[in-house]
């Protein structure tokens, strides 16, 4: 039977539908303008046209399903008993109806509770904070210890929470497919551990390294935190007053019956940032800069265009050979060939990195031809290569954060295409200083390299 998740195009549901899929589950997604989906999901995946808050509208979409995910926050628990839908699997927020809530988090429980008095059997999880690359908390905090090295934060972060992974939570949701039918249920979920934001904040700075001092202040309501918030962080002041309201109060787990119904145990918080960080690293590596930048046409911003935590400095030119020729000088770059322009500021950087610890551009490299992954390329480290089309560098010269340097040759028409990108995670504040102070020398040297390579391309046709 085919399997429905609504809020497919949402932060939780874009991680449940590829693991759906990797299952072998039918899948079927339901959008307002499914033509705005298609395109972004797998060719397995059936996208049909609906509404959640038009109920006519549903009656094709839950034709034939099993089970029915509901991300979103409305109710169509009436057109799911009609459709003859066996079960519906609903994420809340973690907190119970006595509790002293905020109309958001009231609004989350009273849909749960809707959808259980509908007939349809329901499966309620509860959450508190989801700690991913991507989710709206770990990005708050993400950008509140990066910028600030002194942080005064309000009550409301020494509340204790239960913050669960991304991971461990589509586990959950995955897991309910396989429930027996026992009827509605609620399940409140959470990860190993009871902190407070504060501490996560603490946690994250230690695992980027990052000295930070956090002072309590004992008076900010929820409205000047949520605009304080608006200013630092990527978070609008409308949503973190929505997100400050859901945690003034301890959002921990009262009812640990998941852990006996499913064999699943979420991780700790240190785990759960570890790997967001991680995955964030492997899936920023698997974006074809082509598709990203070069596609929309030139941007035209100082200091590069910001993605997340990242700073990205992306470039193209057309050559009208074949991309082996377009890559060969790319291949042969740093080391005895250099760097093909103003190779004396190169020097200049490698003798600056050496005077201060770092490898400097002596280790030159392996072969002055050819490369693998996991070449010394004088203050680079080789970490993808693939011959004709990709070479990615990742920095291991001094600097406040990690940066990477990328070229990539793609086919365009009789010739071929080279981007180059360069990538900057910033570590703090010391980080987003060196970025913007260096950024004018970093567009002269980047910009001029990319034409002589291109120069250098066109002079050797063969790629000789």
């Amino acid at each position: 039977m085919t399997a429905l998740v609504t809020g497919a195009t949402g932060y939780v549901g874009g991680r449940l539908l590829p693991r759906l899929v990797a299952r072998g589950v039918p899948v079927r997604a339901l959008a307002r303008k499914p033509a705005h989906l298609r395109d972004r999901l797998d060719p397995r995946v059936e996208v049909v046209a609906g509404d959640v808050l038009d109920p006519g509208s549903l009656t094709a979409a839950l034709a034939g399903i099993r089970t029915a995910w509901y991300l979103v926050h409305s109710n169509f628990g009436r057109a799911a008993r009609a459709a003859g839908v066996r079960r519906i699997v609903y994420l809340g927020g973690l907190a119970r109806e006595d509790d002293a809530l905020s109309p958001h988090l009231a609004s989350r429980l009273e849909v749960g509770r809707i959808l259980r008095e509908s007939g349809v059997e329901t499966i309620e999880f509860r959450a508190s904070i989801i700690i991913g690359s991507g989710s709206l908390s770990f990005e708050m905090i993400r950008a509140l210890v990066e910028r600030l090295p002194v942080m005064t934060t309000p009550r409301w972060t020494r509340s204790l929470a239960q913050p669960i992974a991304v991971e461990d939570l589509v586990d959950y949701l995955l897991a309910a497919m396989d429930l027996p039918p026992e009827g509605s249920r609620v399940f409140e979920i959470g990860g190993a551990d009871r902190i407070s934001y504060s501490g996560i904040m603490r946690e994250y700075a230690r695992q980027r390294g990052l000295l930070r001092f956090i002072l309590p202040v004992p008076m900010l309501s929820p409205g000047l935190s949520s605009l304080w918030l608006s200013l630092i962080t990527p978070v609008y002041a409308r949503v973190g007053r929505k997100l400050i309201d859901s945690v003034r109060h301890e959002t921990v787990v009262r009812d640990p019956s998941a852990l006996a119904v499913f064999p699943l145990r979420p991780r700790g918080i240190r785990e759960a940032i570890a790997r967001a960080l991680r995955n964030e690293d492997h899936e920023f590596a698997e974006t074809r800069w082509s598709d990203a930048l070069s596609a929309r046409g030139p941007i035209r911003s100082f200091g590069g265009v910001r993605f997340g935590p990242r700073l990205v400095d992306s470039r193209s030119v057309r050559v009208p050979v074949p991309p082996a020729a377009a890559f060969a000088p790319i291949r042969r770059i740093g080391g005895p060939t250099g760097w093909y322009y103003a190779d004396w500021m190169w020097r200049l950087r490698g003798f600056a990195d050496s005077v201060c610890g770092g490898p400097g551009l002596r280790r030159g490299r392996r072969d002055p031809e050819h490369l693998a992954t996991g070449d010394a390329l004088d203050f680079w480290r080789v970490e993808a290569f693939e011959d004709d089309h990709l070479l990615r560098l990742a920095a291991e010269m001094r600097v406040p954060g990690r940066a990477w340097l990328q070229f990539e040759v793609v086919p365009d028409g009789e010739g071929a295409r080279i981007l180059q990108t360069a990538e900057f995670d910033p570590a703090g504040l010391s980080g987003l200083l060196y970025w913007y102070a260096i950024y004018p020398l970093h567009d002269l040297v980047f910009r001029n390299m990319l034409r002589a390579i291109a120069r250098r391309a066109i002079a050797s046709p063969t790629g000789s």
